[in-house]
């Protein structure tokens, strides 16, 4: 799971006393596809203050809007990625202070929706709709598919946008592909060949680089997003999953699922520096703005895992939904 991660703006000083810590307090939500809810966290005290059902089966990604005040669900369906099952035609909408559904939006037939990113360039959410070969484009103040962008690949699970929006990169599972997508003229540039599977999908804090994990073999793949070539790849302990950036660019974190671990990979020689133990089926990552938290859904365990990032060690571990998956931050 790589879904937009929606920041609160920290700003810390010499002056803020320990009182106002809980005034920057985060919420971390989480999408368990297995209740068919969402689990809100807050993250200070590292405790479930509250689930929000998702009528149906839920999806297993999330966006939430800049201003934190609605969450955007894809219900994607009761199957993996390429498997048999239904197919979802829907998005819930959530109104996060009263914590309900309070709208749908529907595709109208079944295009199995699973990544959504909220981009604050263009003002618009865009959401994989993998048996479309596309990414639909939604209108979040009509809350209308107001357009597509096509991938021209099968199983187009997630998405990562450049940091002006301009680009956009689809990991394509089953293919084993990655789409450079132009999100502005809404068409595919590149496809570019990773391996016979590939999972998830991420970008550097510069812009440089693209990551996506190898299925086949232990090792994850760097793309020069200058040349969208593969141009390194990273060797892993054990298969890579979901992979997330620090904020000072330094570090990469990838969930090894099989190993139950996360790798810590330095950007600038591209090698797995340390590994840190988690929870079971270690999925999507989410790292907090002030680059001291890093925050591991653990699929198997249902559980978030903590890591400290100053100790590089699990901190603590809380108890979310089953099948814990995707995530994103909302001040």
């Amino acid at each position: 799971m790589k879904s937009q991660n929606i920041w609160g703006v920290l700003v810390c000083g010499a002056a803020i006393c320990a009182s106002s810590v809980a005034a920057r307090s985060e919420t971390l939500l989480v999408a368990n596809q297995k209740d068919a809810n969402l689990s809100l966290i807050d993250t200070a005290s590292a405790k479930v203050v509250g689930t929000i059902p998702v009528e149906g089966i839920t999806g297993h990604e999330l966006a939430v809007s800049p201003d934190g005040k609605t969450a955007y669900v894809p219900i994607y369906g009761d199957a993996g990625v390429g498997r048999a099952g239904t197919d979802g035609s829907e998005i819930s909408v959530i109104d996060l202070a009263s914590r309900k559904v309070v709208n749908k939006i529907d595709f109208g037939h079944g295009v199995r929706p699973h990544c959504a990113i909220y981009d604050t360039h263009s003002g618009m959410l865009f959401v994989t709709t993998e048996l479309d070969k596309s990414i639909s484009i939604i209108d979040p103040k009509t809350l209308k598919i107001v357009g597509s962008v096509p991938t021209g690949q099968e199983q187009s699970h997630m998405l990562v946008l450049s940091h002006d929006g301009k680009r956009g990169y689809t990991a394509n599972v089953g293919p084993g592909t990655v789409s450079v997508l132009d999100m502005v003229n809404r068409k595919t540039l590149e496809v570019i060949p990773i391996s016979g599977n590939t999972q998830r999908i991420s970008i550097s804090r510069d812009g440089s680089m693209v990551f996506t994990a190898d299925q086949k073999k232990p090792q994850l793949a760097v793309i020069d997003t200058a040349t969208n070539k593969v141009k390194s790849w990273v060797e892993l302990p054990g298969k890579g999953y979901g992979t997330g950036t620090t904020p000072d660019g330094r570090w990469l974190l990838v969930t090894m699922r099989g190993s139950k671990g996360v790798a810590v990979v330095d950007l600038k020689s591209l090698k797995v520096e340390k590994t840190i133990e988690v929870g079971d089926g270690p999925s999507e990552v989410v790292v907090s703005r002030d680059g001291r938290r890093a925050y591991v859904s653990c699929n198997f365990s249902n559980q978030i895992a903590v890591i400290d990032l100053t100790q590089w060690k699990v901190a603590k571990t809380i108890d979310a939904g089953k099948y814990a998956d995707g995530m994103a931050l909302v001040r």
